[in-house]
């Protein structure tokens, strides 16, 4: 009995490792020679973060939570901001001596992507009355949506979203049974999220909020009629505001009085706001929602799971917290501010609703017209239109009424996702979005970029759709397989993203040259520089990063997510040389005098640093930071592949 009842449990997992083959293809074919992202971008720093975890760890036996092997000229590393991806890491931790960095690094994520499929139909199976085929679909729908496989080509911490239907599965059973194994589930699946992404974490965190307001607010509708005065003076206002709008558009903004009040108006997002607000407050007062607070008792069962939960996020998360205490104390903490109108934006509300940008066909209109890359990576947020469609039928056909919180959740977080303000068709509308508000929250805001908001949306589509199959299946019992079975191959033809584009994983021979160097020496990488997501000091390439997984020596610059200015004044001030190679770097010019002082400097700077060979980017270098490095450094060429020269220093050997 036990054999049959797991044989069915297997069959899924067999059937989401298929699709996870195929939908990756060819991949399979190349997994130690390239990957389905750009190593000279973000890939390469994923691919990084599995190689230094495990050279921390096992190579060094130090705390992978920091480095030396990158900004070689300060103190080491704190990686607790940086997006590490240490639930990957750790995958990936014993296979990298096996199996080499880049082959692990695709079974990683082939692995993920499969294990998102199957948080996901547990999830399914518990919440809506779908069967195993039909949970299964809905597996499919979120672990290959177009979101996720989008993020597969440059931010795979996102791929790995298995811990957010995970979270609300042990969430539910929480709430519902008040175990405290299920509630320290439900806390290990939030600390499981943020060693994925961070702004997982954050997901949770709103999503255990929003659980807990249903739970106790209830809105009904008022019986008495809101007061006429108050509506007449919201419909004068609308129209007065309404005309200001209008003449902005028209290009007729500027200085005026309002009951003697000089005011200057000439953008429109402070007057679309006002309007916005007066709309919304026009619709209360038409639907006059009551908000009733339910104030049950907090039985001791539930104190205990609630402590439980916490403790058993904490717990795992202590080092990273301790670490982040650290940065705050010592001042590098890394906040960057929020503005009002330059933040970063949303997804375009017809993206939302676009044919997936990943299916061959599509990809192809892409192509020609252009579309970047990041733009790809960053902000494709296609929600399944098949799966739309079905709910949308479902509903109309079978008598589907899904449940409110999965509605709230789907629309809500479709809703974040479009950022500060809305953008229709590429034209900024000024429309403030809950997001606006939304990013001053504490702990909420850090999730920076709300183009991301649209993964949780696409649970939320997936859900909706097993309840949607599962009222279409009741009420055409007869024809339930032959549903399942058409609606199942239209959502595999809308996904299907093959063939997926590959990008090499080979690494300049010479970088084994520097490898078996027995010497403790650092490499000089030129273009020279310090970057994170949020700003740049130079021109260093992530690129760079990548390579270092195969020669393992120290690097000047690096890459983080978060970086402190004050690391970035430090290498500066501390380091004139390595500071006059980041400002040519950056495209700018050297005075003559300090372009005399440095090349005397260089020497020096070469000794103190212990830099034994400097690679330079001819394609991405300024001639004047070539020129400046081979006359300071005294550079003799050792080794050429393509735009990318190893360089062996001579200035230190000869000032001796």
């Amino acid at each position: 009995m036990l054999q049959r009842a797991c044989f069915p449990r297997v069959g899924v997992v067999l059937g989401y490792v298929l699709v996870a083959v195929a939908f990756a293809w060819p991949l399979p074919l190349h997994l130690d020679t390239a990957f389905t992202g750009d190593p000279g971008g973000d890939t390469g720093v994923y691919v990084w973060n599995q190689w230094v975890f495990q050279d921390e760890t096992l190579v060094h036996h130090h705390s992978p939570l920091s480095t030396d092997k990158i900004f070689a000229l300060s103190q080491r590393a704190d990686l607790t901001q940086h997006n590490y991806t240490a639930f990957l890491d750790l995958l990936a931790l014993p296979l990298i001596p096996w199996l080499g960095v880049v082959t692990t690094f695709n079974v990683v994520y082939l692995f993920v992507t499969a294990l998102t499929a199957i948080a996901t139909y547990a999830l399914v199976r518990h919440v809506t009355p779908a069967d195993r085929a039909q949970a299964w679909l809905a597996g499919v729908v979120f672990a290959w949506s177009p979101i996720l496989v989008a993020r597969s080509t440059g931010h795979f911490s996102l791929v790995a979203a298995a811990p957010l239907p995970a979270f609300l599965l042990f969430l539910m059973r929480a709430d519902r049974s008040r175990q405290l194994r299920c509630a320290a589930l439900a806390g290990l699946c939030m600390a499981w999220a943020a060693f994925c992404d961070v702004y997982y974490a954050i997901y949770c965190l709103m999503i255990a909020a929003g659980y807990l307001v249903s739970r106790v607010v209830r809105v009904t509708r008022a019986d008495s009629p809101a007061p006429a005065p108050w509506r007449w003076t919201l419909d004068l206002l609308i129209l007065v505001v309404s005309g200001l709008v209008t003449g902005l558009l028209l290009g007729r903004g500027g200085r005026f009085d309002v009951f003697g009040v000089s005011m200057s108006v000439r953008g429109l997002y402070t007057p679309v706001l006002v309007l916005t607000v007066l709309i919304v407050a026009r619709l209360i007062l038409a639907l006059r929602p009551h908000l009733a607070l339910s104030t049950p008792t907090l039985s001791s069962a539930a104190a205990r799971a609630m402590v439980v939960g916490v403790l058993a996020c904490a717990g795992p998360l202590s080092p990273v917290l301790y670490g982040l205490g650290q940065r705050v104390l010592d001042g590098r903490f890394v906040n960057p501010p929020i503005f009002w109108r330059s933040s970063p934006r949303g997804v375009d509300l017809s993206a939302l609703f676009e044919p997936n940008p990943n299916n061959p066909l599509v990809r192809r209109i892409h192509d020609a017209q252009g579309i970047e890359g990041t733009s790809f990576v960053d902000y494709t947020s296609a929600l399944s239109l098949v799966s739309l469609a079905v709910v949308v039928v479902a509903i109309w056909r079978a008598g589907y009424r899904p449940r409110t919180g999965w509605i709230w959740m789907t629309v809500g977080f479709a809703l974040l996702s479009l950022g500060p303000f809305i953008h229709v068709g590429g034209v900024n509308t000024h429309i403030p979005g809950p997001w606006s508000l939304l990013r001053y929250v504490p702990l909420v805001g850090a999730a920076r970029s709300p183009a991301r908001f649209a993964v949780v949306a696409a649970l939320g589509v997936a859900v909706l759709l097993a309840g949607a199959l599962a009222a279409l299946t009741r009420r055409y019992p007869h024809r339930r397989h032959a549903l399942t079975f058409a609606i199942g191959a239209a959502l595999i033809l809308e996904l299907f993203p093959a063939p997926r584009t590959l990008y090499s994983a080979d690494i300049p021979s010479f970088y084994g040259t520097i490898a078996s160097d027995p010497r403790p020496i650092r490499i000089l990488e030129l273009p020279a520089g310090v970057r994170d997501g949020a700003s740049s000091a130079g021109n260093f390439s992530a690129r760079s990063q990548y390579y270092q997984t195969l020669h393992g020596k120290a690097l000047i610059g690096g890459y983080l997510s978060r970086v402190s200015k004050r690391r970035v004044d430090e290498i500066r001030k501390g380091h004139p040389v390595y500071a006059g190679l980041i400002t040519l770097s950056e495209g700018g010019t050297l005075a003559p005098e300090l372009d005399r002082d440095l090349r005397d400097k260089a020497p020096q700077f070469l000794q103190r640093a212990r830099i034994g060979y400097v690679v330079i980017n001819h394609a991405s270098a300024s001639q004047s930071l070539i020129a400046f490095a081979r006359e300071a450094f005294g550079l003799e060429e050792m080794a050429r592949d393509g735009p990318t020269v190893l360089y062996r220093p001579t200035a230190l050997i000869s000032s001796h």
